[in-house]
């Protein structure tokens, strides 16, 4: 397997070089961490739904999609990147999704421990310390290939993460920056800034490396040879072009945003016969969350939409018709114009 160790590079070869490697069907690893900040969305993603791409150009920050699935992401040079290309056909490669996850992440886990941050494992993708994550994965399937990328995330913009996408309204970026800030970790704030320090680029990617290579042996140096420059070329002339980014992707009304395993903040809308429903809440490992209900329709008594709010409060997802059962049954409520079903178009997930 080849090794590319390329530190930092401009932000267009950080994501080119792996698309390429996997195309040609080579395996390798490549440590990069882009020059220059910039977004990444996923394959699927609607760029214009998902960023705030105006925002984007006036500060100068490039907005990538990339082959690999997954939701928008600020990236700049204080996150690490692995990128793991393996044959479809390799035997090292699990063919079970967790099984991969848990066996390519551990890698990573072990890099963790090593600098004295008890990170671990937990299903299926994620690599947290206690309740909060410290690194981003995603797999894809390109050409004969397997493409596992991820990152050891010394230090993060959670601000800036928060201003490069696209969100309704400015309460729910003040609370998608805070659950960031709440539950997404880096290893300056695990070690504190000093210690942290004692680890630099150089050290943590050959840290990886040595990780790494258990599993697949000695890495024989990556050659930027003519193949692979063509590749990157010729995927650049494609990928780098506004046609690519416009792609149209899955629209989804309102936000949704993953920050970890387990957690998502979302925002649904819903126009009603009765008004506008407008439900803010987290999802917590299947359970709703500091749900808020507003809007323009009419709801008697008015404080009842109180009590909806709080029926829903650590209630599994898949109750939920349960619950708006209860809400109509259980006390005198009268909503005009609004139904379960209306409900059910903000609430459901």
């Amino acid at each position: 397997m080849e090794l590319f160790n390329l530190g930092s590079v401009d932000w267009r070869e950080s994501q080119i070089i792996y698309h390429a490697l996997a195309h040609l069907g080579r395996e390798a690893l490549s440590l990069v961490s882009p020059a220059e900040p910039y977004v990444c969305i996923g394959y699927h993603q609607d760029a214009a739904q998902e960023v705030d791409l105006a925002f984007c150009r006036e500060n100068d920050i490039p907005v990538f999609r990339r082959e690999v699935g997954g939701g928008a992401v600020y990236l700049d040079g204080r996150q690490l990147f692995y990128q793991l290309i393996i044959r479809k056909d390799n035997p090292a490669a699990p063919l079970r999704k967790e099984a991969f996850y848990r066996k390519f992440l551990q890698p990573v886990i072990d890099v963790y421990r090593r600098i004295g941050i008890p990170a671990q494992y937990k299903p299926i993708n994620d690599v947290i310390v206690g309740d909060r994550k410290i690194s981003g994965t995603g797999v894809a399937e390109i050409g004969e290939c397997i493409v596992f990328v991820g990152n050891l995330i010394v230090d993060f913009n959670y601000e800036m993460m928060s201003k490069v996408l696209k969100v309704p309204d400015e309460k729910f970026r003040d609370k998608m920056r805070k659950t960031l800030e709440d539950n997404l970790t880096t290893i300056r704030r695990e070690l504190e800034a000093e210690k942290a320090e004692q680890w630099p680029d150089e050290t943590l990617n050959g840290l990886l490396i040595d990780a790494f290579q258990p599993l697949f042996g000695a890495f024989d140096p990556g050659l930027r040879d003519a193949a692979l420059e063509s590749k990157m070329e010729e995927l650049g002339r494609r990928m780098l072009t506004q046609e690519w980014l416009d792609r149209k992707g899955k629209r989804v009304p309102g936000r949704d945003v993953k920050i970890r395993a387990g957690l998502n903040v979302v925002q649904k809308m819903h126009k009603a016969v009765g008004g506008l429903i407008r439900a803010d809440y987290e999802v917590r490992d299947g359970c709703y969350a500091d749900v808020t209900i507003s809007g323009d329709f009419f709801c008697y008594p008015a404080e009842a939409v109180v009590r909806l709010e709080t029926g829903l409060e650590g209630r599994r997802t898949e109750d939920v018709s349960d619950v708006l059962r209860d809400f109509y049954t259980s006390g005198a409520v009268d909503t005009p114009g609004v139904g379960i079903d209306d409900w059910l178009n903000v609430l459901r997930v």
